[in-house]
């Protein structure tokens, strides 16, 4: 693999990696919100000069897997100089939907582009029709302000503007305010970082170090594609419904083996919808990415060389790549968990040895806000699952799967701000499918409101269950409940979005994983 030893490749991944870590590390610790600060829902990558991938930190799949297209439209968009900073959320540009605000750094060398910094959080709220901006929507607009790509700083100058244009169009002013000054700190701290590392090694070898590194991804990736036998495999899955109606709706992928390279098809997949479950195609080649780097074990350092192989076909205007002004919410959320429940279920038809059954299928998402103490607010949080069971072990209890890889909220730091009292959380106990290595339990958490709040929830695995593998049970699908005022209990459908009184209640109840083998 090129002149440089396996030991200096893996010091130097080390070190391009830890810039990325260092970021999140800042991020986290500055920001405001409970959903960047506790849940850790953010990622922080580094390119090259060329808007190639070169490391990520080990963060959220869905952002990570899509930045590659965002710096992509950031480079095509602008002449960058040094001393930009780009902010965009665009789903349409590289992004994923409108809540994940991306803020990307040019890092310049002696006056030449050299390297790209990004960082990508999910805010809490970016304005739209409900708290949170994660409710069902009809339009694009509905569910918050697009970004498109735009100078936050140009040439070192603040663009106050565009600060307090957006500031003025969204719910808790001051907590978004401070996370996007997290972001920053972020940015800034990665450049020192880098700036520290080109000034030890310098910039040829690290540029140098980073082709090698790519390379290595490629080579492996094209090994691991090698043991997936020549052939055509399909499969499909379905989303519940899209929040309008019962119909469910058809995920199709077929994946053709081509010896060191693979295509990966989903052009027969649904149209897009008239509600928030449509994925950008952003996010599905996220998707791919992410499953084809767990083929390897975690042996093949996630950059641009690892995507070279794959060869990802969509049809614009589906499911898997909306367009304008397609809503996209939940595209980002629920869509992309079923994308890689479809992938799963083709490459175990050619390694059911190495697969596992569908875990959870649902980030289970909930979003609530109002007025508290004279204030507006709004809180957005996702909860985890069962992770379907394995070849050789059986599935995780309550836990993030896929392509989430978030944290819960703390009960304390949730009920310390908010006026909700989390009145239980706990396992959802034999909600895993039966196997010879059975599924995982999912969750149950209960809110109680003491103020009135408008809660939206987008879940998905409500109408059909996440699937068992060679003999493996369904695992139990999940149900949202809401208790009123006078106790009586109503079930609720997977996306909603209504009132709460003070002392009524909201519980999830999410999904648990398939089950493996008879």
């Amino acid at each position: 693999m090129g002149g440089f030893s396996a030991i200096e490749l893996s010091v130097f991944y080390a070190l391009f990696t830890s810039v990325a870590e260092e970021m999140g590390t800042v991020l986290q610790r500055s920001a405001f919100s409970p959903n960047i600060k506790e849940r850790r829902d953010f990622s922080c990558a580094l390119f090259d000069g060329q808007g190639q991938l070169l490391a990520q930190a080990a963060h959220i799949p869905v952002h990570l897997g899509a930045l590659p297209d965002t710096v992509a439209e950031v480079r095509q968009a602008f002449e960058l100089r040094p001393g930009d900073v780009v902010i965009t959320n665009d789903p349409y540009r590289g992004g994923t939907h409108l809540p994940d605000i991306t803020l990307i750094k040019p890092v310049f060398v002696k006056n030449a582009l050299s390297f790209f910094l990004a960082v990508r959080a999910h805010h809490a709220d970016v304005g739209g029709k409900h708290p949170g901006s994660m409710s069902l929507a009809r339009h694009i607009e509905e569910e918050g302000l697009l970004i498109p790509p735009t100078k936050l700083f140009a040439e070192g100058k603040f663009n106050h503007e565009f600060w307090e244009n957006f500031l003025s169009k969204v719910r808790g002013r001051e907590e978004r305010e401070g996370d996007l000054r997290a972001q920053l700190a972020a940015l800034e701290r990665g450049e020192v970082r880098l700036v520290e590392l080109i000034a030890r090694y310098g910039l040829t070898e690290l540029q140098n170090r980073g082709k090698e590194l790519q390379a290595y991804s490629e080579h492996y990736m094209r090994e691991i594609i090698k043991e997936i036998p020549p052939g055509r495999y399909f499969f499909e899955d379905y989303l519940d419904d899209d929040g309008l109606n019962t119909n469910r709706i058809a995920i199709r992928v077929r994946i053709e083996s081509l010896g060191e390279e693979v295509v990966v098809d989903f052009r027969d997949s649904a149209p897009q919808l008239e509600t928030s479950l449509n994925a950008v195609r952003s996010v599905t080649r996220a998707t791919v990415f992410y499953v084809f780097l767990c083929l390897s074990g975690g042996l093949i350092p996630p950059n641009q060389g690892a995507l070279r192989p794959l060869k990802i076909l969509t049809e614009p205007g589906t499911v898997v790549d909306a367009v304008y002004p397609a809503p996209v919410a939940g595209g980002n959320v629920e869509t992309s968990q079923r994308i890689v429940d479809a992938l799963l279920g083709a490459l175990a038809q050619a390694l059911p040895e190495r697969i596992p059954a569908a875990s959870c299928g649902s980030m289970n998402n909930i979003a609530f806000g109002g007025l508290f103490q004279g204030r507006e607010f709004a809180y957005y949080e996702t909860i985890g699952g069962g992770m379907g069971g394995r070849p050789g072990a059986p599935g995780l209890s309550g836990i993030h799967t896929h392509m989430t890889n978030t944290l819960n909220t703390p009960i304390e730091a949730l009920e310390q701000g908010l006026p909700v009292v989390v009145e239980r959380y706990a396992l959802r106990e034999r909600s895993g499918g039966r196997g010879k290595f059975r599924g995982g339990d999912g969750l149950i958490r209960r809110f109680r409101f003491t103020s009135p709040a408008t809660v939206s929830l987008l879940a998905e695995r409500r109408r059909l269950a996440p699937y068992g593998l060679f003999g493996g049970e369904p695992g139990k699908r999940g149900q949202n409940v809401y208790f009123d005022r006078y106790g009586r209990k109503h079930i609720l459908p997977g996306k909603v979005t209504l009132e709460v009184a003070a002392g009524e209640v909201i519980e999830i109840r999410t999904p648990g994983g398939g089950g493996y083998g008879k």
